[in-house]
């Protein structure tokens, strides 16, 4: 195998390649939206099968990482692609069942220190700068989910409310284009809890009114944690869906 990278020998040569093919994602090699080279290119570049590249590539796909298109080819997945990747992430649903992609309005955003318990989450030091987003979703105009949002600041260099505001997309998106960060799967808690004064205010509720907090790690390639989330959701026209299996 050409000795471009460092794989673990002891795992099937299916995986290795597909930490290689990883490997070249996170360098930068390949673009999000940008095609891979073919199997065929790809066996004669590691000195593999066709069939161990063929595997590999499947079990990207599985991820979400790659996208194969027929005739086209393979491509690096991409948060640009709306009809693939919009409610991927979104898992607010209405009580009708109809899927419905909210008003996001950005409220603040703030610079400070990650306190110990974040850091933890972001695999940062305590006192590691961070950049933190407040934004409303509204569904059909009604004030749904408040998101707090907690980024590495060294990832997101000049990320700003006016940059947030004038972006035409998803929040991941705009991490995507404009930062280079790619979201590829997340890790979630839930649990209720009751509305303090600022849920309260900023989704319309009384004061102590039930809501549903998930917590969120987002992962970029090779497992990397690059965000911590907290929403609060009102559910009195919503719940939450998650899909197993």
């Amino acid at each position: 195998m050409k000795k471009t990278a460092t794989a673990p020998s002891f795992r099937p040569l299916y995986e290795q390649i597909k930490i290689l093919l990883t490997q070249s994602l996170v360098s930068g090699e390949w673009k999000p939206g940008e095609a891979i080279p073919s199997e065929i290119e790809l066996a004669r570049r590691y000195a593999v099968s066709q069939g161990t590249v063929r595997k590999a590539i499947d079990a990207l796909a599985a991820d979400n990482i790659v996208v194969r298109r027929q005739g086209k080819g393979t491509f690096v997945a991409t948060h640009t692609e709306e009809k693939t990747s919009l409610f991927r992430f979104l898992r607010i649903r209405r009580n009708d069942g109809q899927d419905e992609y909210p008003a996001s309005r950005l409220l603040d955003v703030r610079r400070g220190k990650a306190a110990a318990e974040v850091a933890r989450l972001l695999d940062l030091k305590a006192g590691d700068p961070v950049i933190m987003l407040r934004r409303v979703l509204d569904y059909s105009g009604e004030p749904t989910v408040l998101d707090e949002i907690t980024l590495p600041a060294a990832l997101f260099r000049g990320l700003t409310k006016a940059k947030v505001d004038a972006y035409r997309g998803s929040m991941y998106s705009f991490f995507e284009t404009q930062f280079g960060v790619r979201m590829l799967k997340a890790q979630e808690k839930l649990r209720a809890i009751a509305a303090d004064a600022t849920s309260a205010a900023a989704l319309d509720v009384p004061l102590g009114y039930p809501l549903l907090a998930v917590d969120r790690v987002t992962l970029t390639y090779g497992d990397r944690p690059v965000e911590w989330r907290r929403g609060l959701c009102t559910t009195r026209a919503h719940y939450y869906v998650n899909e197993l299996g």
